[in-house]
């Protein structure tokens, strides 16, 4: 039986993988949309590997088939109904917009040309001569004005979607590193070593894209790259190593729990993959990069699945 300190350490050198993937950030001049949407595409292959071979697989042969579909179904349904929740604290975060804050729909209302200022070359209003030089300059310093303001609204409209991009993956990602922890937990308290170290080799390995896809976004934000390191990393560690804990000390209360909390794993990553990566990774014109890398981190993950089981 494997001890508890020795459960919290897989699980937080599980966990400190989530923050390999930030290091990116600091040089994040270099990663482009490409990048990105493959680093997307490889994190969505080795989860749903991870969820067939490393949680459902071993879930089957230690339990029955209606435990871990339920699992499945109920890890599904919990990560949903955790993304539906985020938009609303991402609102909160940002109480200013309601109050005069420019949107994306403000920035498209903007006027971006003479005529849409209500001025044309015809116009009587425009006078001539002197006046109208006069004239014509004060409308150009309000164009211009005008101008900067669309800019600087539409820089803040782009720097909105992008945090609530970061909020959505790093919510998702933080919401089913849990159910992985616990399935750890359960599996190294339920005597099942063997699978648990499986299950702590692959979940570490889709932690590094994970941290990469949660890192990106925040860092376009603007915030220091320390602090996008050590949010990435807090969003692997922490709820792995808790959720570990509790599994563990659970087993000692009611055992047989391992085949429906790893079908609740595998349904919180499958629900992640097809609600946040594959959807993020084909939205910039790179869907062939992103389903390539998909098939390189299913192939690999499941490499590293036969390699640690023999």
């Amino acid at each position: 039986m494997t001890t508890l300190s020795g459960l919290l350490t897989i699980t937080t050198v599980a966990g400190l993988a989530t923050g390999l993937g930030a290091l990116p950030v600091f040089f994040r001049s270099r990663v482009t949309h490409r990048v990105y949407d493959a680093a997307l595409g490889l994190a969505a292959g080795l989860m749903v590997a991870a969820s067939v071979f490393g949680l459902i697989i071993p879930g089957l042969e230690a339990g029955t088939l209606t435990a871990v579909m339920t699992g499945v179904f109920l890890g599904g349904v919990a990560l949903l109904g955790g993304n539906y929740a985020i938009p609303h604290l991402h609102a909160q975060y940002r109480e200013w917009l309601p109050e005069g804050g420019a949107t994306g729909d403000d920035v498209e209302s903007m006027p971006t040309s003479d005529e849409g200022l209500g001025m044309t070359a015809d116009d009587p209003s425009l006078g001539s001569g002197a006046d109208s030089a006069g004239d014509a300059g004060h409308a150009a310093s309000e164009f211009t004005s005008d101008a900067d303001a669309a800019a600087t609204a539409e820089a803040d409209a782009a720097r909105e979607v992008t945090l609530r991009k970061a909020l959505l993956i790093g919510g998702a990602i933080t919401l089913h590193n849990a159910p992985e922890g616990l399935a750890i937990g359960v599996a190294f308290a339920s005597g099942l070593e063997e699978v648990a170290l499986l299950l702590a080799v692959v979940i570490g390995l889709q932690n590094v894209p994970d941290g990469f896809a949660f890192a990106v976004p925040m860092a376009d934000t603007g915030m220091p790259n320390a602090r996008v390191l050590w949010y990435t990393t807090l969003s692997g560690v922490v709820p792995q190593v808790v959720a570990s804990l509790f599994g563990f000390l659970l087993v000692s209360v009611a055992a047989g729990l391992f085949p429906i909390s790893s079908g609740f794993a595998a349904g919180a990553m499958l629900a992640v993959v097809f609600r946040e990566l594959i959807p993020s990774s084909h939205g910039h014109g790179h869907a062939d990069a992103a389903t390539g890398a998909f098939l390189v981190g299913f192939v690999l993950l499941v490499v590293v699945d036969a390699v640690v089981v023999v």
